[in-house]
């Protein structure tokens, strides 16, 4: 396949502008023209559609477009491992993060990273409601559990937990819970549409947390306003600790069931499209991340889990 075509392609269709894209790649709007056409004539599919006034990527195209960076990315890896290509690592990296944790975390250490790899460009899509990693043709993305799809990869950034916890002048008004059997007489703050979990006690016996069962008035689908909500005083809710850790050591939150686990703790995971290559810009990227988190999580300071995350790659 023509891969000229197919960067030509990818260009065009980050641009919305095939001109432009031919440009870049020092062919005229004509010549641009005609290998696109190329291109289209070989997959079968109009990838792009025009008109006088503008130029939209088709439903084809959409799904084509993740492929062909991979064909790109492949292309550029055989070329670096024959000892050819650009020497320094260069290209715009797709993100994709819970943007509570990226504000805490990742946001601040952006300008580090730009400095040490002046060729990468950051594409940050930050949400707390996950988005489509292949659907949005991101290179990364940060994940609270490994995702069962066969077409991702993952590495572990560290460990996590998951924490119950309220405010102080809520437990003053209600009292403190003794078990999860108490939790049905108070107010919960349920994250997203939370599920039932099941909890581990000290002796091994079960119990759980349901926000459909109990008075679960507010449901919120904000990390940051589901902590605002707590810190006010709105009802008990389960916290992941790296949110909270601040929080619980000034006093602002207070933990609660403490001897109650989650009986499968989770964990942070660094999520990428399933290849046999890691693109150099992601794989620079994922070890800046471990190395300036994953290796001494903040979270873990001081709440009995500072066992070092495990480094191996997971295939889900």
């Amino acid at each position: 396949m023509d891969t000229e075509g197919i960067k030509l392609f990818v260009l065009a269709a980050e641009k919305l502008n095939i001109s432009a894209a031919g440009r870049e790649l020092g062919m005229p709007p004509a010549v641009a023209s005609a290998r696109l056409a190329k291109l289209e004539k070989a997959v079968g599919a109009d990838l792009l559609r025009r008109s006088t006034r503008k130029v939209a990527l088709s439903i084809e195209g959409a799904e084509f477009l993740p492929f062909a960076r991979e064909i790109l990315a492949q292309e550029n890896a055989a070329m670096a491992a024959m000892g050819f290509g650009n020497e320094k690592v260069s290209g715009t990296l797709r993100f994709t993060a819970s943007s509570t944790f990226a504000q805490q975390y990742i946001v601040p250490l952006v300008p580090e990273f730009l400095e040490m790899y002046p060729g990468i460009n950051l594409d940050l899509r930050l949400s707390d409601m996950e988005l489509d990693l292949i659907q949005g043709s991101f290179d990364l993305a940060l994940r609270d559990s490994v995702l069962p799809d066969s077409n991702l990869k993952a590495r572990k950034l560290a460990e996590d937990r998951r924490i119950f916890c309220a405010s102080p002048d809520y437990l003053a008004k209600w009292g403190c819970p003794q078990s999860p059997r108490d939790l049905s007489a108070h107010q919960l703050i349920a994250f997203k549409t939370q599920a039932a979990i099941t909890l581990m006690g000290p002796n091994g016996e079960k119990g759980e947390f349901n926000p459909r069962n109990c008075r679960n008035r507010l449901i919120i689908d904000d990390g940051l306003s589901y902590k605002i909500a707590t810190m006010a005083g709105a009802g008990i809710a389960m916290h992941a600790l790296w949110s909270v850790h601040h929080e619980l050591s000034t006093g602002a939150l207070v933990q609660l069931l403490p001897e109650y686990r989650m009986d499968s703790e989770p964990a942070l995971w660094l999520v990428y499209p399933k290849s046999n290559v890691l693109t150099a810009k992601v794989r620079v990227f994922i070890d800046f991340l471990l190395q300036r988190i994953g290796e001494r999580p903040p979270w873990l300071e001081g709440f009995g889990g500072n066992e070092q995350p495990r480094l191996s790659d997971q295939q889900t």
